[in-house]
């Protein structure tokens, strides 16, 4: 017992007697078995952060930002990669159900609303992402409608009136969808016409996408005078791509993104982006999931945390 209180910081063992046990340890080499104690308390001391791409400048952020809200919670963090594919989001679920890990943060990218039964669980799960608003766990997620709305409006304000939007896919509730709301909100609250024309979809949402775009629009003598992309990478390669075509930024077209990955601070020109709470939103997460962990009798009551943001202003939009 005595040793038990050393090891765990107890702050009624003497110090002599803590120096005593610190210096027998250290001569025994004695070490805490970590596996033999969570398996007394049913734990692992792993949770699991389910992504769709590990190598995503977004992704790669924001496990590092999930890894260090954990490890003031002493836990450690498996990532597993889906690929945004329900099938394997579904898999991660199914590894955290049968206790591989205490719980799972699962950034949510190919299941929907639909699959919403399919979350409802007797083990900790905490959603993180843009899909499946009011599903049977805990969600955390990017304020997407009032930032896009921001980040276009930045654009108008600084001149702008032919706003290309640049997306991914519109499903019925994504980061794509979500955003194209705000970005017609900034249209609307500016009085400025839509235009079909200037909402522009790709098949993948990473700098060559963007750059190929770029080019393409600039080459088919579509009239825009800013674009407005749903992701930094994307945004990143707008640039280039407009380069490529002899259009320069931000002389004759702005742009901004979405995210502030590292990245855009250090291409030319330096690009404007919406900064979410990337830290916050982490943090957020991460309690609720240990709080799941931690309760002793199960809760019907789920919690919905959206996260705040700001716009960034870089050389891209004239900063």
């Amino acid at each position: 017992m005595t040793v038990s209180n050393v090891i765990n910081d107890h702050p009624h063992v003497r110090r002599a007697t803590r120096e005593k046990v610190l210096e027998a340890m250290a001569r025994l080499d004695y070490r805490v078995n970590a596996a033999a104690r969570n398996l007394r308390k049913g734990r692992t001391g792993t949770i699991c952060l389910a992504i769709p791409q590990v190598n995503s400048p977004y992704y790669g952020r924001l496990a590092a930002t999930i890894i260090t809200a954990a490890e003031r919670h002493n836990l450690r963090v498996s990532i597993k990669q889906t690929d945004g594919s329900p099938e394997k989001e579904m898999e991660a679920l199914s590894l955290s159900r049968n206790r591989l890990y205490d719980g799972l943060i699962l950034s949510v990218a190919g299941m929907g609303q639909a699959d919403a039964e399919r979350l409802k669980a007797d083990h900790p799960v905490v959603i993180l992402g843009d899909r499946i608003f009011g599903g049977p766990v805990d969600h955390v997620a990017m304020p997407n409608l009032d930032a896009s709305r921001a980040a276009t409006r930045h654009l108008i304000n600084r001149g702008c009136r032919r706003v290309v939007f640049l997306c991914g896919s519109l499903e019925e509730v994504d980061t794509s969808s979500l955003r194209l709301a705000g970005y017609r909100l900034a249209l609307e609250d500016a009085g400025l016409p839509p235009d079909p024309a200037l909402i522009q979809q790709v098949g993948g949402l990473g700098m060559r996408d963007g750059a190929q775009r770029a080019r393409e629009m600039a080459e088919s003598g579509l009239e825009f005078d800013g674009v407005f992309c749903v992701t930094d990478s994307l945004a990143m390669g707008v640039l280039r791509g407009l380069a490529d075509a002899g259009v320069r930024a931000p002389d004759q077209v702005k742009v901004i993104g979405f995210d502030n990955v590292e990245e855009s601070e250090f291409f030319i020109p330096s690009l404007s982006t919406v900064d979410p709470d990337h830290d916050g939103m982490a943090e957020r997460a991460v309690d609720f999931l240990t709080r799941r962990i931690e309760q002793t009798e199960p809760s019907t009551r789920h919690e919905e945390f959206v996260g705040g943001f700001s716009v960034v202003t870089r050389e891209s939009t004239g900063g």
